[in-house]
C-alpha cells in the first residue's frame, strides 16, 4: 500500500497527462513529452497510468483517439483518410487497422452500417432477448 502522498501525487500526474492527451490527441504525443510537461520522469508516469487509470499511457490515447475518430465517423463530409489524419495517424492504414482493433470493425463498415454498425446489433440482442 502506498503513502496516501504518493497517491495524491500519482493521481494528480495523471489528471494532468489525461488532460493533455484529451486536448492534443491529434498531434505526436509521447510519454517522455508528457513526463516533460508535467514535470516528472517518464517512470513516475508510467506508474500514475498503471495506478490510477489501470492503463497504460499508448493505451489510453489510442482509446482517445479511436473514440473521437468514431464521433468524425459519423459526419458525412470526412473520408477515412481525412479522419486518420485529424485524430493523429499519418497512414490511413494504420488508423484503420487500429479503428479496427478498438471497436472491432472497419472505418469504412462502421460508416456505412449506420452510425455504429455492428456495435448498435451487438449491444441491442441482449436486452432485446430478456425483453
Amino acid at each position: 500500500m502506498h503513502r496516501p502522498a504518493t497517491i495524491r501525487l500519482r493521481t494528480s500526474l495523471f489528471e494532468d497527462a489525461v488532460a493533455i492527451v484529451e486536448s492534443e490527441f491529434a498531434s505526436d504525443l509521447s510519454l517522455d513529452d508528457i513526463a516533460r510537461r508535467v514535470a516528472s520522469s517518464r517512470r513516475q508516469l508510467q506508474r500514475a497510468y498503471s495506478e490510477i487509470g489501470s492503463t497504460t499511457f499508448r493505451e489510453h490515447l489510442t482509446a482517445v483517439r479511436m473514440e473521437r475518430a468514431a464521433d468524425l465517423l459519423r459526419i458525412r463530409g470526412l473520408t477515412v483518410r481525412d479522419v486518420a489524419h485529424r485524430v493523429g495517424y499519418r497512414q490511413p492504414a494504420q488508423f484503420a487497422k487500429a479503428f479496427r482493433r478498438h471497436h472491432g470493425i472497419a472505418p469504412s463498415d462502421f460508416r456505412a452500417n449506420g452510425r455504429f454498425g455492428r456495435l448498435d446489433a451487438v449491444s441491442a440482442t441482449p436486452s432485446n432477448a430478456a425483453a
